[in-house]
């Protein structure tokens, strides 16, 4: 199987909760469309430095990760990221990458919204044994 990519909005669920409150407006709520690579050996999402500087989500902590040379970077996490892809979403942490490194949507959040990548078809889907709701194992 070579690589796979689907596209997934994230957005500011902070965003999401001052427009439930009406201190600002749904217009207001800082989202995008983004092209991520599936990696299910990657246990997070990661993001950009780009990405993070236009949707701005609150940086709650700081990690350090092993990179696919061997390096290991420090990089901050940053809190509620809400992702969405068809009728699924999750909310989630994701570590920033540096620069414009590309994005990874791992297995945690993969699991989260009960979707699988189709080797055959080379793209996300939503797991065909429950169509119209995320399903979770609880043991």
């Amino acid at each position: 199987m070579g690589l796979v990519y689907a596209e997934i909005e994230l957005i500011n669920g902070e965003d999401i909760t001052l427009a439930k409150r009406h201190i600002i407006g749904e217009d207001e709520i800082k989202r995008m469309y983004v092209n991520t690579l599936l990696d299910s050996g990657s246990y997070n999402l990661c993001i950009n430095e780009v990405i993070q500087e236009q949707l701005q989500f609150p940086i709650v902590d700081k990690r350090s990760a092993k990179t696919a040379d061997g390096r290991i970077i420090e990089c901050d996490m940053v809190g509620n990221v809400e992702i969405r892809f068809k009728n699924r979403a999750t909310t989630c942490r994701a570590m920033v990458l540096p620069g414009n490194c590309e994005p990874l949507l791992g297995a945690i959040p993969m699991e989260d919204m009960d979707v699988l990548i189709h080797p055959q078809r080379q793209e996300l889907i939503v797991n065909p044994e429950h169509p119209y709701m995320a399903q979770m194992k609880l043991k």
